[in-house]
């Protein structure tokens, strides 16, 4: 079968990456680029010995040169080949999510192997995020694919609206900007608030100014699996953002919880969340640095709170911080072993992939051992199925949740 697209032939680490299952060619791996191109275009992969290794999009702008999107030689890359991808993507979370399905991640870039792009869905809202050229150029016919799949599934979508307001699509060559697409027939006139249940919990997602795409999906069962710890105690939710981990202890007969963050928004937000689901007399709300009050509260003595959850922002998003993201963790970990009393429990996470598991673990021991305390692991835990894990693609494994027992 003769090829229409150009030709990129790659080094030996590229063609190990790519047989191994890993969809990205860098830059510095491509030894040899034959045939005009567009950026944003489709490009063929092949070895030094000429074996074919795939089909991606390729961007001149971007340190990740082609993203691959098919390994078949005999795949076209047309309408239905898209209808095809989009339906897989959601049939799989209409079964790993049920009756969550309503409320989740319908895209996942790689692991669904569309590049850079990211589908969240509330109700009957969807909020998209596009990072890579190439799905920037079939933005539109996925999106109507998207409605379309949806419609024939028995899931009516009102609109649709584009969080693309994120400074990593400049290195991409595409402009930053963010508001409803008005294909479809669907509705451009939208507030940009609606509201969402989750785990029986109702919340206010503000999908126009909020962090991300509104809210964060990705955290669904881990708020869950604090409930049985969190009844009858006293909780420490840091960085709450939209309350999600504080409603849950609340909800299921915390004495008090007290939701901590450093944004006064992120508050208001928390706040209105906890009226709206009856939940305001159980809590406190404070706007505070996290690591000062965490300092605070250990300087004054006493073990006010006997289980905390620390929910950070992503400390690190490249490689060349990771070290001093490490002793970010470390010490607001410690810190909060020191303050739990023995027998509390703590609750703690990182959504950073370059945080990797083996480090992350290394620093929860360290923190222990400087605290004097020991780790009694309840339970280890990841993202959520609708952000499923992809083994060849580090990249989508990124998560890592524990709660523990402090003794």
């Amino acid at each position: 079968m003769e090829r229409i697209y150009p030709k990129a032939t790659v080094t030996e680490k590229g063609e190990k990456a790519l047989r191994g299952g890993h969809p990205w060619v860098y830059a510095e791996e491509i030894t040899e680029l034959s045939g005009e191109y567009e950026n944003g275009g489709l490009a063929d992969v092949f070895s030094r010995k000429g074996r074919y290794l795939g089909t991606g999009y390729i961007n001149d702008n971007s340190k990740i040169r082609i993203r691959v999107i098919s390994r078949n030689a005999n795949d076209k890359f047309d309408r239905d080949f898209y209808a095809r991808r989009v339906k897989y993507a959601l049939d799989y979370r209409k079964t790993v999510m049920a009756e969550d399905f309503g409320c989740c991640r319908l895209i996942f870039g790689e692991a669904d192997s569309f590049p850079g792009f990211t589908v969240d869905r509330f109700g009957d809202i969807l909020v998209t995020q596009v990072l890579s050229l190439g799905i920037e150029k079939i933005k539109d016919m996925l999106y109507e694919l998207l409605v379309q799949t949806l419609a024939e599934m028995g899931e009516k979508i009102t609109a649709l609206y584009e969080r693309n307001d994120v400074k990593i699509r400049e290195l991409e060559g595409m402009q930053e900007y963010k508001g409803f697409w008005g294909g479809a027939g669907l509705r451009t006139d939208l507030s940009g608030i609606t509201e969402i249940t989750e785990n029986g919990i109702r919340y206010t997602v503000d999908y126009v100014n909020g962090q991300k795409t509104g809210f964060f999906l990705d955290q669904k069962y881990n708020r869950l699996a604090i409930r049985r710890i969190a009844a009858g105690r006293n909780v420490l939710d840091c960085c709450t953002h939209t309350g999600a981990f504080a409603l849950n202890a609340a909800a299921a007969g915390a004495k008090l919880v007290n939701a901590v963050d450093i944004s006064a928004d992120a508050i208001e937000m928390t706040r209105r969340n906890a009226e709206l689901n009856g939940l305001a007399d159980k809590m406190e709300f404070t706007k505070a640095d996290m690591f000062d009050l965490l300092t605070d509260l250990y300087r004054r003595g006493g073990h006010p709170y006997d289980f905390i959850i620390l929910d950070p922002p992503a400390f690190t998003k490249s490689s060349s911080t990771v070290k001093s993201a490490e002793r970010g963790y470390k010490e607001i970990n410690l810190k909060a072993m020191r303050l739990l009393p023995r027998g509390g429990y703590l609750a703690t996470c990182s959504c950073s992939h370059f945080m990797t598991e083996t480090l992350f673990r290394h620093m929860l021991h360290d923190a222990a051992a400087d605290a004097g305390v020991s780790l009694r692991q309840i339970e280890a835990r990841r993202q959520s199925p609708d952000h499923p894990i992809l083994w060849n693609v580090p990249e989508t494994d990124y998560l890592k949740f524990y709660i523990f027992q402090v003794v």
